[in-house]
């Protein structure tokens, strides 16, 4: 007998404003393409899409189904501000799913909270400054370098070359920018981490089998003169850009040290912001050498050339494995 998955993604039909023209590219849809024959391809499951947030309600009121899984990293209607509302609709109709819970969700998409907890649990973090507003942090900055991002934004969005910035008045242009992008949203100035960046993937749930992809390290060698070496807003939209172009990613080399603490620290956040079946957490190096936290992502990119696909491609898993590893863990958890 087949187990029958749903599988809820973002809606190809609705504008979305992290992408460039607003629209879905043709890579976004080559990834979805790409990902639901991937799961196809294991023996056992039968497959229906729901992408269609204008019916979701409808459908998921109606729907009979062995398990869903929240591909949804769009958010509902494409709106970032309501991805915790897609896994809330599936709380709300009793239906088991895949990843994390809205709570998970609504505090993981905080930066500034974020980095409050880990700081608590003893995880190292940047320096940073909070404002509730682009405009708000204009004159204010008074150390250098920093890297200014929205405190709550979907795909990089808000985070170009000049996010980086060197002295007062590049920082106070690119605040004047993001005031124009996104007003009034709250914005985080951070000391501008400049050494190695890292991620770590993690698959499956505590107590049970949370397992530890190979770590991921980011490499900016052939970034032309110029580009700061983050992974900003190009670097996941624009194909022609260097970001896309000239971006490499390697298994890290790590020491074992390093290592066992990043690991260690993903594991301690994954559980105590309630993470589950697979999350990815972002690290890089100051200038002394010391790692630190970027970002958590309980609900990271799915697709077959995302970061987590590239770790579970490290440890010898095909992509097909990889979804079947998010699936059974999920499967696992939920005693389905």
């Amino acid at each position: 007998m087949s187990f029958s998955l749903a599988i809820v993604l973002g809606d190809p039909r609705h504008p979305d404003r992290t992408k460039p023209g607003q629209r879905f590219n043709p890579e976004d849809i080559d990834a979805r393409r790409r990902m639901l024959d991937a799961l196809a391809s294991v023996d056992g499951y039968a497959l229906t899409v729901l992408d269609d947030h204008r019916r979701l309600v409808e459908a998921l009121r109606g729907i009979r189904t062995d398990l869903i899984v929240n591909f949804c990293d769009t958010g509902f209607s494409n709106d970032p501000f309501l991805e915790l509302h897609v896994a809330a609709l599936f709380d709300v109709f009793g239906l088991p799913y895949t990843g994390a819970p809205p709570a998970c969700m609504a505090v993981c998409f905080d930066k500034a909270l974020v980095r409050v907890i880990a700081k608590e649990l003893g995880i190292a973090v940047p320096v940073e400054r909070y404002f509730p507003s682009s405009m708000a942090a204009i004159g204010q900055i008074n150390a250098f370098p920093v890297l200014i991002k929205p405190n709550q934004a979907d795909g990089s969005l808000g985070i170009t070359k000049e996010s980086v910035a060197h002295d007062r008045d590049a920082a106070d242009g690119y605040l004047r920018q993001l005031a124009q992008l996104l007003p009034d949203r709250a914005v985080l100035v951070q000391e501008y981490l400049s050494g190695q960046e890292y991620g770590i993937g993690l698959v499956g749930n505590p107590g049970a089998d949370l397992h530890a992809l190979p770590a991921m390290q980011v490499d900016y060698s052939r970034l032309p003169e110029g580009y700061a070496p983050i992974l900003g807003y190009e670097s996941k939209t624009i194909p022609g850009s260097p970001y896309w172009t000239d971006i490499g990613y390697r298994a890290a080399s790590l020491d074992v040290v390093t290592r066992e603490r990043l690991e260690s620290w993903s594991r301690v956040l994954f559980e105590r912001l309630g993470c589950r079946d697979y999350a990815r957490f972002d690290w890089r190096t100051d200038r002394q050498g010391e790692v630190k936290l970027l970002e958590v992502n309980p609900n990271p990119a799915w697709a077959w050339d995302g970061k987590l696909a590239m770790m579970a491609g490290f440890a010898g898993w095909t992509y097909a494995q990889m979804l079947e590893r998010i699936v059974t863990s999920s499967r696992k958890r939920l005693g389905v």
